[in-house]
């Protein structure tokens, strides 16, 4: 989450909407919050964990996983002749 802070900022150069409740001489503090959208929800984590939702658990051991990519190997191999 990206934050800014400005101290002593001018009301004159907010929005005219916030205007209209101060005044155009006050100083104000201004705080900005960048709130998470589904866009930047999945920054900062690795590729694994934003795509999480897309897991299957097809194979229940590393040796099911050798066996199906020993399967794939044969196919190609077939294929190539």
């Amino acid at each position: 989450m990206n934050k800014i802070v400005r101290e002593h900022y001018p009301a004159s150069q907010l929005p005219a909407d916030l205007r209209e409740e101060i005044g155009d001489d006050a100083k104000v503090t201004v705080t900005i919050v960048v709130e998470d959208t589904p866009e930047r929800a999945g920054e900062g984590l690795s590729w694994f964990d934003r795509h999480k939702h897309i897991q299957r658990d097809y194979y229940k051991s590393t040796e099911e996983v050798n066996e199906y990519v020993r399967a794939l190997r044969d196919e190609w191999s077939h294929r190539e002749r």
